[in-house]
C-alpha cells in the first residue's frame, strides 16, 4: 500500500515541469551535468523534483535555505543513482547544511532521544552521513566541490555514497550488490586497491585515490565514487579492476563521456 502510495505522490510531483529556474541552477552550479546525454538529463530532472519535494532540508548557523541550495543538493546525489535501481534514498528524511565547516552534534540514537545526542569536541567537518540520521553537508564545500567537477572532491557524492553503503545496515564499504559474482568481484578488486592504497599511504607515497580512502573499507568506497565520477579517465587507466566494478554498481561510464567543463 505504501509503495502505490509512494508512486501516485511522485507521479503527481512529476506533473510540474521542471522550472527553468531549476535549469539555471544546474548549469551554474553542477556543470557535471553537461556530460550527461539528453535521457539522462531528463531522469535527473524528474530525480531532482522528487528529491526536493520529499527530503527536509535544514538551514544551520544561520544559513537560509533556498532553491539554490536544494537543487544543487538533490542533482549531485540523484546523479549516483541515474543508472541504478533505488529507492530515492528514502531513508534520507533530512539533509541539515551549514554555511562553513562545522562541529555539529553527533547524531546517535538513545532511549530518550531517538534523533540526536550531542558530543563535545569533535573535530571539524565537511560532510557526515549517519546510519539512522540525517546527512549533513557544508554549503562552501558543496559549492567548491560542484564547481570544480574534474578534483575528484565532491562532498555530496561522498557522503550519498555512504548512504548507498548504509542500505544493507552496515557501514562497511559494500552497497547491496545484486548477485553472488558481483559480490565475489567486488570484494577481490576492492580488497586488493584498498590494501595496496593503505601500504602506499603508510609508506609515504603518491597515490592516485585520496589518502583519506585507507581510513577504512566505507571511505575507500565514497572515496572511489568521487574519482569515479569526476576522475574517471585517470581511474580507468591507473586502476581498471576497481572502474569496471563501479561502472557495474552504479550502472554508468563517466570515462566514456563527452565531458565539457
Amino acid at each position: 500500500m505504501f509503495a502505490w502510495w509512494l508512486r501516485r505522490k511522485r507521479d503527481k510531483i512529476l506533473e510540474r515541469a521542471f522550472p527553468d529556474a531549476w535549469k539555471a541552477i544546474l548549469q551554474k552550479n553542477v556543470p557535471y551535468v553537461r556530460s550527461l546525454d539528453e535521457e539522462e538529463v531528463a531522469r535527473l530532472q524528474d530525480l531532482v523534483q522528487v528529491f526536493v519535494s520529499e527530503k527536509i532540508f535544514v538551514g544551520c548557523g544561520g544559513l537560509q535555505i533556498d532553491d539554490e541550495i536544494r537543487v544543487t543538493i538533490a542533482a549531485s546525489a540523484c546523479i549516483l543513482l541515474l543508472g541504478i535501481e533505488h529507492d530515492l534514498y528514502v531513508r534520507v528524511e533530512s539533509i541539515l547544511v551549514y554555511p562553513s565547516s562545522v562541529r555539529p552534534p553527533q547524531w546517535e540514537p538513545n532511549v530518550m532521544n531517538p534523533q540526536v545526542s550531542v558530543v563535545e569536541g569533535r573535530p571539524l567537518l565537511l560532510g557526515e552521513a549517519h546510519l539512522r540520521g540525517p546527512v549533513i553537508l557544508v554549503w562552501d564545500a558543496v559549492e567548491h566541490g560542484n564547481r570544480h567537477p574534474t578534483m575528484g572532491h565532491n562532498v555530496v557524492f561522498h557522503e550519498f555514497a555512504h548512504k548507498l553503503d548504509m542500505l544493507d545496515g552496515d557501514l562497511d564499504g559494500t552497497p547491496p550488490l545484486r548477485s553472488t559474482e558481483q559480490y565475489k568481484d567486488w570484494g577481490m578488486v576492492c580488497g586488493r586497491v584498498y590494501k595496496e592504497l593503505r601500504a602506499k599511504v603508510e609508506a609515504g607515497e603518491p597515490t592516485l585515490l585520496d589518502p583519506y580512502g585507507a581510513t577504512s573499507e566505507a571511505e575507500f568506497f565514497a572515496v572511489a565514487t568521487e574519482y569515479f565520477f569526476e576522475r574517471a579517465v585517470e581511474l580507468e587507466r591507473q586502476q581498471p579492476d576497481l572502474y569496471d566494478v563501479l561502472h557495474d554498481f552504479y550502472q554508468q561510464d563517466p570515462a566514456g563521456r563527452n565531458w565539457r567543463a
